[in-house]
């Protein structure tokens, strides 16, 4: 188990896994007892140079989302609500529950993820007077240690892939296509 662990700490840096705190920062997460789960969180993090209440806006405005991320939601994140969003050109769709929205600071929400419920947390922080650092987290991977570590990393690179998105369409007016770009039909298995 040391072994995992310090081989998914030594892939990039401390962004990609770190402990968990006693008290875990996301409310609700779901960890195992035993082995990785529950030590391993994954996160992503970029400066997008944009005002904090855009940035926010970009995630819970479906309208927005899909111009850099998914391709369909079925409505805005408010807290309480359940939104199912869609990735037509994978013919994939996952239902969202929104557990908490506090406006241009922090959403947290549960979905169904690699293995189970998950828990995702987006952080705004203002930097700046026109720019917002976006810190996304990722917890309550379920699995044997290999599969631990691999759901965590795989979930780094696709939310590493949604801030660059989101950085390009923000500050650039350009969509990247990276979420249907990631995965191409007729490429699957290479």
């Amino acid at each position: 188990m040391r072994r995992l662990y310090d081989r998914l700490l030594s892939t990039s840096n401390d962004y990609i896994a770190t402990e968990l705190p006693e008290q875990p920062r996301c409310e609700n997460a779901r960890h195992e007892t035993g082995g990785l789960g529950g030590l391993i969180e994954a996160k992503a993090e970029m400066l997008i140079r944009r005002p904090v209440s855009e940035v926010f806006e970009a995630f819970v405005d479906p309208e927005i989302t899909s111009k850099f991320w998914f391709t369909k939601g079925s409505g805005r994140l408010d807290a309480g609500k359940q939104v199912i969003w869609e990735w037509e050109m994978h013919g994939a769709s996952t239902k969202v529950e929104v557990k908490a929205i506090e406006r241009n600071k922090r959403i947290l929400i549960e979905w169904a993820g690699y293995k189970g419920q998950e828990t995702v947390e987006w952080t705004f922080t203002p930097y700046g007077e026109n720019a917002t650092f976006v810190s996304i987290t990722n917890s309550g991977f379920t699995g044997d240690d290999d599969e631990i570590v691999n759901q965590a990393l795989d979930s780094k690179g696709g939310f590493a892939w949604v801030l660059a998105g989101l950085k390009a369409y923000l500050e650039f007016g350009v969509r990247l296509n990276l979420a249907a770009d990631a995965h191409p039909k007729g490429l699957e298995g290479r």
